[in-house]
């Protein structure tokens, strides 16, 4: 489904992805692990065209994507919630989730699907986001983000600075994701939490992809975790 092949890219004169790869596929989620500064954000910028590639490619069944403007890359299916959320503080959920909708000219039953994995939101359709808490911002932006009726989900970070409960619950709603047969790249620096819903995992290092095993093979081996996470 979505396949990347020796990405490279620059921030200035600095190399930040090296030859980055990887393979998703539909109903899968691939957490992307590494200390901070590996690469993982911006391997995930790059996928949207946030960040232009030197050379390489990105494809999704097929499309190249690195020849896509950046608002281009969503209307072929991709949804992107990045680290912090981004949401328009100013305005309320509903507008938000209408936001979502334009970027594909999705129907209103793609917001209401959105709107039943997190029936919080529902309550708070008139609420202004920025005073949402941060456990409902992140679900709004996770919501906004499946409003495009993406088949591939770019999430990172997604828990974040969350209480346990609000944890358990985007944990929740990726797995549920995933069963519904999406694609879900995760972006996450809790391994407690990575293990619990991937179902295979790529070390991220100095912007290359060094390791890719089965999350059971992880938990057998936990010795991929000491080596580019720093945990064990």
């Amino acid at each position: 489904m979505l396949t990347v092949t020796d990405l490279d890219v620059y921030h200035g004169s600095s190399q930040t992805l090296k030859g980055f790869s990887l393979s998703l596929r539909a109903g899968e989620v691939l957490c992307l692990l590494g200390r901070n500064g590996a690469g993982k954000t911006t391997a995930l910028k790059s996928i949207m065209g946030l960040l232009p590639s030197r050379s390489g490619s990105v494809t999704l069944d097929g499309r190249e994507l690195t020849v896509l403007k950046p608002h281009e890359v969503p209307k072929c299916g991709i949804g992107y919630v990045p680290q912090g959320r981004r949401l328009f503080a100013e305005l309320t959920v509903r507008d938000n989730l209408e936001i979502g909708l334009m970027a594909r000219n999705t129907g209103r039953e793609v917001m209401e699907r959105a709107l039943d994995l997190f029936p919080r939101l529902r309550e708070r359709l008139d609420q202004v986001s920025g005073t949402l808490s941060g456990g409902e911002q992140q679900m709004l932006a996770t919501a906004r983000a499946l409003c495009i009726d993406p088949a591939v989900i770019l999430l990172d970070e997604p828990t974040e600075g969350l209480m346990p409960s609000m944890i358990a619950t985007i944990r929740d709603v990726v797995q549920r994701l995933r069963d519904q047969g999406k694609a879900i790249l995760l972006v996450e620096q809790r391994v407690d939490a990575v293990l619990s819903v991937a179902d295979r995992v790529s070390f991220v290092e100095n912007g290359k992809v060094r390791a890719t095993v089965g999350v059971d093979d992880l938990r057998a081996d936990p010795s991929l975790l000491s080596r580019y996470v720093g945990v064990g």
